[in-house]
């Protein structure tokens, strides 16, 4: 097992973190997504309801993986890096 002190000094001879997405262009992804978000959840709403839903659970799915994405990229854009 490496010391601490090998560890203290691998640690600070890596190069900072760099994101692939610079913070400063994070806003606009985050409002694509939450927008189309809110429009697939409209579009949800006014489907015609069928016994299988499958139409449905595709476009419900796809709304809550671009929510999931979309609160992410707002969080980080404001500081909360998750």
């Amino acid at each position: 097992m490496a010391s601490y002190d090998s560890i203290q000094k691998l640690h600070q001879s890596l190069p900072a973190f760099q994101p692939y997405i610079p913070a400063a262009a994070l806003p606009y992804p985050a409002f694509v997504l939450l927008v189309s978000t809110f429009v697939l959840a409209f579009y949800f709403s006014t489907l015609p309801k069928a016994t299988v839903p499958v139409r449905e659970l595709g476009v419900a799915a796809i709304a809550s993986v671009l929510s999931g994405f979309g609160v992410v990229f707002l969080f980080c854009s404001v500081g909360v890096n998750v």
